[in-house]
């Protein structure tokens, strides 16, 4: 049964504002506003875009783009805005309104034509025609103001375009939803720990998220709460979608360890509906009167959408529930990772990882097992969990580190490939994958970024949305692809301290 916690893309809008000016006459002001408007059309049609794409009227002076900046940052439904200079619209008419606006912005070089009709061309069809020099215009002014935006060039009919616009506005939602999250952290991080550290006040103010801490034994309360009934319907959605281990069905010696794992479920999820949240952290050095560390509760709330970091690791419980919002209605997943241990044969170098208990099923197209084995650490009962395999193909994992100064993202592009030996003494999720351009280089990058050992793997999106994201906060991101040299590598990030430390100003 779903309990999907993700927003419907649908019903999120970007606006489609077209600039231009008095000087042209209304004739060609009313062709302004078709053409115009048939762009945004194409844009709404397009399935490459997930979200509602809403034309506006076209914007014609200085007191109208104050006031559409105004009315975009006050609506929670507005997560964006798409801007095309059709004709010439002096820039100065754009200082108060792009000074304004706090929500992203992508600036679309396009014209209403693809191809043109040389006989055909006139000083009227030249009039009309202004996007060549007229974006031009409106780019000085955004770089002059430091403005952050995604420009895209081409026409709306060219897949390539709308798939670029689609990416953005998935980072947009992203971002959207790190500004409407809650994240309940239950108990504190593992002690010792640095990666895991960070300043919250900070981030809220970076990304939007609030962070906050409740006692272990609060959730325990709501675990204790949960109705046998309830229990009851619970397991059996569990018997209905999962592979069971035998020991765990009805009148099997571990019958009670699927019913508490199921409790723990119900407990935890009426916690965070109640609470507004839609991310969390637990950590096994903190489980109060948990008879068990939750592991099947947290895998199945990840694949409803809920951002999880375990070890009270707050940073990646954020980037998880970024990327379950970004890769909402695409193909694959999300979850938390963690880069565990090495092949290092030469030439087959692959990473194996997981995480005790906590990868979300939503990275496998198969039928996860649930099973009950003992855990080394937490000291509690034998938790029960869900064991698969990552499908095999394209992802990312991702890092978000807390440098000090300010927040660094690191992204690695990776191929998730399938098992090259069965693990039948590792009974946990897990993912294996060659990361590029290669385990030596790729490693060596990650360590000299200082990017953390907790991650989210996304094999929905891709690295074009985080990338779109980390430009819409104006925050650090350094990729690790194909194109990554070590020496420019290193190089990049003292260039980076240096630029991300003067942005602030002194």
């Amino acid at each position: 049964m779903s309990r999907s916690i993700l927003p419907d893309l649908k019903t999120l809008e970007v606006w489609f504002v077209t600039g231009s000016q008095n000087l042209y006459g209304e004739e060609i002001l009313a062709q302004v506003a078709e053409q115009s408007a048939e762009i945004a059309r194409a844009l709404e049609a397009s399935t490459d875009i997930p979200v509602t794409v809403l034309w506006k009227p076209v914007l014609k002076d200085s007191e109208s783009i104050r006031r559409m900046a105004l009315e975009v940052n006050a609506l929670d439904s507005v997560i964006g805005v798409v801007a095309w200079m059709h004709t010439f619209s002096p820039a100065k008419m754009w200082i108060t309104g792009l000074d304004l606006l706090r929500k992203p912005l992508l600036h679309l070089h396009t014209q209403a034509t693809v191809e043109l009709p040389w006989s055909e061309i006139d000083m009227d069809f030249m009039n009309l025609n202004q996007a060549a020099h007229g974006d031009r215009e409106f780019g000085y002014i955004q770089t002059r103001l430091g403005v952050a935006r995604k420009t895209v060039v081409g026409h709306v009919s060219n897949p390539e375009v709308t798939t670029r616009v689609g990416t953005w506005t998935r980072a947009a939602a992203g971002w959207a939803a790190t500004h409407q999250l809650k994240l309940a952290r239950f108990g504190d991080n593992m002690r010792f720990v640095a990666v895991t550290e960070g300043d919250k006040t900070e981030a809220e103010l970076q990304f939007g998220v609030q962070v906050n801490t409740w006692g272990v034994n609060e959730l325990v309360e709501a675990v204790d709460a949960a109705s046998e009934s309830d229990v009851d319907a619970l397991v059996a959605e569990y018997e209905e979608l999962y592979e069971v281990a035998p020991e765990l069905l009805a009148g099997a010696e571990r019958r009670d360890s699927l019913r508490y794992g199921a409790r723990i479920e119900l407990g935890l999820r009426s916690f965070l509906e109640a609470g507004g949240f839609s991310a969390f952290t637990t950590s096994f050095e903190d489980l109060g009167g948990l008879r068990q560390l939750p592991g099947l509760a947290v895998q199945r709330l990840m694949a409803d959408g809920y951002g999880f970091g375990a070890e009270g690791d707050w940073k990646t419980a954020v980037l998880v529930r970024a990327a379950k919002v970004m890769g909402s209605g695409l193909p694959g997943g999300a979850s938390l990772m963690e880069d565990y241990t090495y092949n290092l044969v030469p030439g087959e170098e692959l990473i194996l990882g997981a995480h005790m208990l906590e990868v979300c099923p939503t990275l496998t197209t198969l039928r996860p097992r649930l099973e009950v084995h003992p855990l080394g650490i937490g000291g509690r009962e034998d938790p029960v969990r869900l064991v698969f395999d990552a499908d095999a193909g394209p992802g990312i994992v991702v890092a978000l580190s807390d440098l000090r100064d300010r927040f660094r993202l690191v992204v690695n592009v990776v191929e998730v490939v399938d098992l090259p030996h069965p693990l039948p003494n590792l009974p946990v999720a897990r993912a294996v994958w060659r990361p590029e351009p290669d385990f030596a280089t790729s490693a060596a990058a990650w360590l000299t970024a200082g990017a953390a050992h907790h991650t989210v793997m996304s094999t929905a999106v891709g690295l074009e949305v985080f990338e779109d994201f980390a430009e819409i906060a104006k925050n650090e991101l350094v990729v690790i692809d194909r194109n990554t040299n070590l020496r420019e590598f290193a190089r990049e990030l003292r260039w980076n301290q240096a630029y991300y430390r003067l942005a602030k100003g002194l």
